[in-house]
């Protein structure tokens, strides 16, 4: 993307964001006819076009509502690798509750959510309108396609993780057709929406590229290893292991990725699109051009370098072996100094903070500007590969390769090899270690079906067969006039 630059400052573009402003957290809903003209009325037929369109639904993913605030409490703080943080008195609207499990359909944090993954669907369907329509390199438009596909069901992924089935809108509605509207206010089911995020990624594994045919101005954007690894990870949501073993097995084999030797430094500007990587979030700080927004800051040490929300738990401290340096490259101590020099206020309010977040001011490139900094977020990386293989072997009786697969990220840090007995709980500790405050933690409870067990251990008010998914905002049923039908429980 030009070095992670997303410029969407082009004219015809903009006419589309405001078009789009239909798509926000209190008015997605709401069908705007204007949404619905042809593609002709906006765009000239130009490679450039399809590739602005396409820059804007990835542009959507820097969003404070999308990555921030509300994603690390969702994600992060309900689950037993983090407590919310900051101090008792800031309870950042709603970060306290999500900590407790006492949150309810008002939460604000999951209108945020909502709206942002159907502010991204709109981006890409309006992408997805227009493409097909150019007359423009049958590739690169097959490509295009298949990275605007991969980033719709990167929203729809998160959509039915946190509150199982939701609207299905895979095209721009028609505002006069009563089937359009009536999809946009009432709920798909949980495997109708997996249906439609299989399908978009099996189109991007077609049509997408393999990561070292992509030019260097093109780094960031989705790639073939991209959407199997990403298709891998919700086969293996699905239990079909036979897809996620498949897969997995394919991305290795390719000899497009590699685990990096030093795993702290995965985090740090240098680590950006290592051969670890094999999508995150391109971030650049400087306008017009997009950071994460105050991803790195809301998570800084509280009164030196930030809020000091989504605080690693002791319960994550205490899960590391003896002598893996995953625990000090995930978690910041007080009083400890950093890897750029930096010392750890002693006497800041809590105990741990959030190390993957953190942003040095003096070693990575820092334009004065904390709400948006350069850092990028990874989203998947080749250790999740391996595995993914790992416990798609081992359910499959196939112990050899899983335990291949798991000594290869174990090996990777300094540690013994695993063996073969308890295999299953091995592969998911070493899930929760490795990608430690990573927004995975919560759902792969849910996944294991352990959610409850764990988490009431951890003191959360977790209960069974409420908690699993999180409640339809109540702002959303509101505005479809009661045809969204809230979740059990709520």
């Amino acid at each position: 993307m030009n070095n992670k630059i997303l410029d969407i400052t082009i004219a015809c573009l903009l006419s589309i964001l405001l078009l789009m402003t239909a798509a926000c957290s209190d008015e997605f809903l709401e069908i705007d006819p204007q949404v619905n003209q042809t593609p002709e009325d906006y765009f000239s037929s130009s490679e450039n076009t399809a590739t602005e369109l396409v820059n804007a639904v990835y542009s959507n993913l820097h969003e404070w509502d999308q990555h921030t605030f509300s994603w690390i409490g969702v994600s992060s703080i309900t689950s037993d690798d983090a407590d919310k943080g900051s101090d008792p008195g800031d309870t950042g609207a709603d970060k306290h509750e999500l900590d407790d499990f006492n949150f309810t359909a008002s939460s604000i944090s999951f209108n945020e959510i909502w709206g942002s993954n159907y502010r991204g669907i709109s981006f890409a369907n309006q992408a997805l309108n227009v493409i097909p329509n150019l007359e423009i390199d049958e590739n690169l438009r097959n490509r295009l396609e298949g990275e605007a596909r991969f980033l719709r069901a990167y929203y729809y992924w998160t959509l039915v993780r946190c509150f199982g089935g939701v609207p299905k809108i895979d095209k721009l509605p028609d505002a006069g057709n009563p089937e359009d509207l009536a999809n946009g206010r009432t709920r798909a089911s949980k495997e109708e929406i997996y249906e439609l995020i299989i399908s978009d990624l099996q189109f991007g594994v077609t049509h997408l590229l393999e990561r070292s045919q992509m030019s260097m101005d093109d780094l960031g954007r989705a790639t073939k290893g991209a959407a199997k690894t990403f298709l891998a990870k919700v086969y293996m949501y699905k239990k079909n292991w036979g897809e996620a073993l498949r897969l997995t097995n394919e991305v290795m084999l390719s000899g497009e990725y590699a685990l990096v030797s030093d795993y702290a430094t995965i985090w740090r500007e240098s680590g950006e699109n290592s051969s670890e990587s094999i999508f995150e979030v391109q971030a650049s700080g400087v306008t017009p051009n997009k950071g994460i927004q105050g991803y790195a800051v809301c998570q800084g040490v509280r009164g030196q370098l930030g809020w000091g929300f989504n605080t690693p738990s002791e319960s994550l401290e205490k899960v590391y072996e003896d002598g893996d340096p995953r625990k000090e490259a995930t978690i910041i101590f007080p009083g400890e100094t950093m890897w750029d020099g930096v010392v750890i206020n002693s006497e800041t309010p809590n105990p741990r903070y959030n190390e993957k977040a953190y942003f040095s001011k003096t070693q990575e490139t820092f334009n004065g500007n904390d709400w948006e900094t350069s850092k990028n977020l990874r989203i998947f990386r080749y250790a999740e590969v391996l595995l993914i293989n790992a416990e798609a072997a081992n359910e499959l009786g196939q112990t050899s390769q899983a335990l291949e697969s798991l000594n290869k990220v174990r090996s990777r840090v300094g540690l013994p090899n695993a063996t073969g007995d308890d295999l299953k709980n091995k592969i998911w500790h070493e899930r929760r270690v490795e990608f430690g405050m990573e927004h995975d933690r919560f759902f792969d409870l849910v996944r294991q079906g352990r959610a409850g067990e764990v988490l009431r251990a951890h003191g959360k008010n977790f209960v069974d067969g409420k908690h699993e998914v999180f409640p339809i905002p109540q702002r959303q049923i509101e505005l479809s006039e009661g045809m969204l039908k809230q979740n059990n429980g709520y």
